[in-house]
């Protein structure tokens, strides 16, 4: 397996103990202690703490100390120095599956039942806390006669002209959709054949967008700068509600999830353990969906007892009629992001 390329510093590591403190700390009172989570920020950070975290206090008496951004160096640097400070952190599950039982706990409490959650969706240091897509959505406004319908309409500038704004990352979901748009049926698209995809997307490159942050991208869509997006569903949503007269094409989407992780080394991975367990319980899985517009990460909740808004229903990927979806392969990515993102960042420049 092919490893992810991190780089530290020891300054990092000083500047990162001083700044948060000590996490998973008790606090002085019998019977409860305190979580250090990590995440974005932001909106995103404050769905987190009203659906998960404060149920989870009202329960448990555990509170919280809550930081960002959660980042994989900081993970590095703070195992390697034998002072984890995280007792979860929200990042991508390439980073857990890469570096599991390295630089994060594998997780072994029974209440994290793996037969719980959709199949693809977990490994040894991770499952999933929710799910979402990577969306393909226009600009209304922008198409007046003729409305994309298919994913091989993102690649059609005949057809569509106009700008195509992605996250500048090869995990986005543009790989997958310019093998489907190139004629690859979907459940065969893994392994990624990649000379064909980059060879598909290159016919688009000059019109493509790369944004720097999701925020980015919903700047853009809202100011018209681009007519199409690839992008997640949470992002997809909150365009739409700034303003952005964004239509879903349902035809072909990758989907996701979002984990929390665990460090190495946190003084109390079972009580973090215990935690990653209550998140997915079907009462915060479904706070969370219905705050967010994703969905609960384990298979037997209901996405009808959710409470999805209208707008939130229009860009959900997992309800019926959606057209076909296929899960990111968790293995390949694991295996191949690093040399992976060297490629992506030298075609881009090339």
């Amino acid at each position: 397996m092919k490893r992810l390329r991190t780089f530290t510093a020891i300054t990092a590591c000083v500047l990162l103990l001083s700044a948060c403190g000590v996490g998973g700390a008790d606090t002085g009172e019998p019977g409860k202690q305190t979580l250090t989570w990590a995440s974005t920020g932001g909106q995103f950070q404050d769905d987190e703490k009203k659906a998960l975290q404060e149920p989870f206090t009202a329960k448990t008496g555990t509170t919280f100390v809550n930081v960002s951004p959660a980042e994989q160096a900081q993970v590095r640097t703070m195992v390697t120095a034998g002072k984890t400070i995280w007792d979860l952190a929200n990042m991508s599950w390439i980073y857990a599956g890469a570096y599991c039982g390295e630089l994060f706990e594998k997780l072994d409490d029974p209440a994290l039942d793996r037969s719980r959650f959709p199949k693809g969706t977990t490994g040894d240091c991770f499952v999933p806390t929710y799910r979402y897509a990577n969306i393909f959505s226009y600009n209304a406004d922008m198409y007046p006669g003729e409305k994309p319908s298919r994913i091989a309409d993102f690649f059609d500038l005949k057809r569509f002209p106009g700008k195509r704004v992605v996250y500048d990352y090869p995990k986005a979901g543009l790989l997958e959709a310019a093998l489907v748009a190139d004629g690859v049926p979907p459940e065969q698209v893994y392994p990624l054949d990649l000379d064909r995809a980059f060879k598909k997307i290159d016919t688009i490159k000059g019109s493509l967008v790369f944004a720097p942050s999701y925020g980015a991208i919903q700047q853009m869509m809202v100011d018209k700068q681009a007519s199409m997006v690839l992008t997640v569903t949470a992002r997809t949503i909150v365009s739409a509600q700034s303003g952005a007269k964004l239509v879903p094409v349902w035809d072909f989407n990758t989907t996701d999830i979002g984990v929390l992780v665990i460090p190495k080394g946190t003084p109390h991975k079972q009580l973090a353990q215990q935690m990653l367990a209550f998140v997915t319980e079907p009462a915060q899985a479904t706070a969370y969906a219905k705050l967010t517009g994703t969905a609960p990460a384990r298979a037997d909740v209901d996405l009808n007892s959710v409470g999805y808004t209208d707008q939130q229903k229009t860009f959900n990927a997992f309800l019926p009629d959606r057209g076909t979806t296929i899960e990111q392969d968790k293995q390949w990515w694991i295996a191949n992001t690093d040399a992976l993102t060297k490629r992506w960042t030298s075609w881009k420049v090339g």
